[in-house]
């Protein structure tokens, strides 16, 4: 086994991730098996109980795991399926560490941070890196270690002292240790300033960790001099400084590693079993860069939520929207409209916000409402969804945004006009979405609907059916408490608001389609989890080709490149160095 650890150095959100996830992109390109780890040093055991505010989206897992965007970034590039124990927190460790001190296990010894809980990571990463996350079931080769937070800061010190003793343990042609830092540039001189970097590699040095890739993120690519005067302050060669600077498309940082020879250094400082192939590596890569920075066509999606002033709080529902784009050969432009912004209370607040908010949302081609929790901005998420319903704009409500669509259409079409889920009003006298754990309610964490479930499609002639290649079922994952009320049903049906798809026991309402409209689509899981670069989710697919115009043209030709198909059938996984002929992007 070969191990990549993935620092960083000067500030947080420096972009180890896609460092992380494109290193391992680039070594599977070459034949290899990667798996991947993410540590973050905070206490939470899991992602599960934190605002989007916080880390940015919580990404969901097949078995239930609520964790760091990060693992979404690695599942996306790596094509893999990661499980909660590939993203390890500090107070997982403690807590593994406490539990086997109460159970007798240490003998009595003086329980420490070290050995105790450094020889606790050091175990945890090595059993975790056998794990295979491919669907051919192969052991992994290569395990790319993401560790979170900055170099120097105390609750990252047990882990940096962990693979200070990793790095003999594994010996050292197993290990080897990349260095993220930043280099700025002062608008006042627009020179490029290497003292932050010197200053973060001292401090991993004195820490016992000698980087073997400096990377080097900046906004415009590393002068020559810049480079030399890093190899000779950081002790290391010149080739062993990478530059990343800004990209059109994060498409193209595999390319910017593999263009500055990052593969064939791993491949001789860790003896790595790889042919060194004259044929073009990273085809599909660049394929979609190049794809991506030619479109001309805009398509616009209005995306009405909670967290619109982070980005990274709905991470995976963008990747999913520009994944669709791409397919359809559109480029995206998401509209953030805040939706307490819509509600009437903002136009007696602040008129010019609210009538800049509708602005917005009635330019926009297509509307998502995305998951998420709590009353603020419900009203406002309804009134987008009630103009969408109207004007038979495409929709596409998603967990928390079917709910509200259910919601919507109850008070403006059945008439209930207190109709509302008992998260929001408890006392309502039409409880249309009600409270229905798999679990005992009590705690916060750990007690929602999570992960991997199966939903039966009960309609032959439903839209999504359709889009999702005509199947019977779809598995996909979710995250929620709540559930649309299935006795009060039929209500909904006799006035066209269908009820296509359902969990197994037929209890657990999880699709809704509208009749007669273009495209109004809700669904209780969260599709955007298993969105893939050339594997896009077959209900943003559909609300991308509505909002583009072309989903009748699409279905009128049978779906027959169905989003799920986008692979040749004998690629088998998406593994980077697939020949040209197995990219079917449609062509509409």
């Amino acid at each position: 086994m070969k191990y990549i650890l993935v620092t960083g150095g000067v500030i947080s959100g420096i972009g180890k991730g896609i460092i992380a996830s494109s290193v391992g992109t680039i070594l599977k390109s070459c034949g290899l098996h990667v798996t991947a780890i993410k540590i973050d040093p905070y206490i939470n055991i899991d992602a599960g109980t934190f605002s989007p505010y916080e880390h940015g989206e919580v990404f969901v897992l097949d078995d239930g795991g609520e964790v760091d965007l990060d693992l979404g970034n690695y599942e996306r590039f790596l094509d893999i399926r990661l499980i909660r124990d590939n993203n390890i927190t500090t107070g997982k460790i403690y807590q593994s560490v406490i539990n086997k001190e109460r159970k007798g296990d240490y003998l009595g010894k003086t329980v420490q941070v070290v050995p105790h809980i450094t020889d606790a990571i050091q175990e945890w990463v090595m059993k975790q890196a056998t794990i295979s996350v491919d669907e051919d079931g192969v052991e992994p080769q290569v395990c790319v270690i993401e560790l979170g937070g900055t170099v120097g800061d105390i609750e990252s010190m047990p882990f940096i002292e962990a693979f200070r003793q990793f790095q003999f343990k594994v010996k050292r042609e197993n290990f080897c240790n990349i260095h993220v830092s930043l280099i700025p540039q002062p608008n006042t001189t627009g020179e490029q300033k290497t003292k932050p970097t010197q200053n973060s590699v001292r401090e991993l040095r004195g820490l016992g960790l000698s980087p073997d890739l400096i990377v080097c993120r900046c906004t415009t690519p590393l002068e020559t001099s810049v480079k030399e005067k890093i190899s000779m302050f950081c002790h290391v060669e010149p080739t062993q400084v990478i530059c990343v600077h800004d990209v059109s498309s994060i498409y193209r940082v595999p390319l910017l590693l593999e263009d500055q020879g990052v593969v064939s250094y791993l491949c001789e400082r860790l003896n790595l079993p790889i042919e060194m192939r004259p044929r073009k590596m990273l085809t599909k890569w660049k394929e979609m860069a190049d794809r991506s920075d030619r479109l001309l066509e805009y398509v616009s999606i209005a995306l009405v939520g909670k967290y619109t002033k982070l980005a990274d709080s709905y991470t995976s529902v963008i990747k999913a929207l520009e994944h669709s784009a791409l397919a359809i050969n559109h480029k995206l432009e998401v509209k953030y409209i805040d939706s307490a912004d819509l509600e009437t209370t903002t136009l007696q607040d602040d008129p010019v916000k609210y009538h800049e908010a509708w602005q917005k949302l009635c330019s926009a081609h297509g509307v998502l409402v995305p998951g998420g929790f709590g009353a603020r901005g419900t009203e406002g998420k309804m009134q987008a969804i009630s103009w969408a319903r109207k004007q038979n704009k495409p929709f596409l409500g998603v967990c928390l945004g079917m709910q509200l669509a259910v919601c919507e259409f109850a008070r403006s079409v059945l008439g209930w006009e207190d109709a509302n889920s008992t998260e929001f009003n408890p006392e309502s006298k039409h409880p249309v979405v009600i409270d229905m754990p798999e679990h005992n309610p009590g705690q916060m964490g750990g007690t929602m609907r999570l992960g991997k479930r199966r939903t039966i499609f009960s309609s032959s002639t439903s839209v999504l059916r359709k889009l999702y290649g005509d199947v019977e079922y779809v598995d996909e994952r979710h995250r929620h408490r709540f559930e649309v009320n299935p006795e009060l049903k039929h209500h909904f049906e006799q006035k066209g608001l269908q009820f296509v798809g359902q969990d197994v026991e037929g209890e657990r309402m999880e699709v809704i389609e509208l009749e007669d409209h273009c495209y109004f689509v809700g669904v209780q899981y969260h599709p955007e989890f298993t969105s893939r670069p050339i594997k896009p989710s077959p209900p943003y697919f559909g609300l991308l080709l509505a909002s583009a115009g072309k989903l009748q043209s699409y279905l009128a030709k049978g779906c027959r490149l169905s989003p799920r198909d986008t692979y040749s059938d004998n690629s088998g996984s998406s593994s980077p160095d697939m020949d040209m002929r197995d990219l079917k992007f449609l062509s509409l």
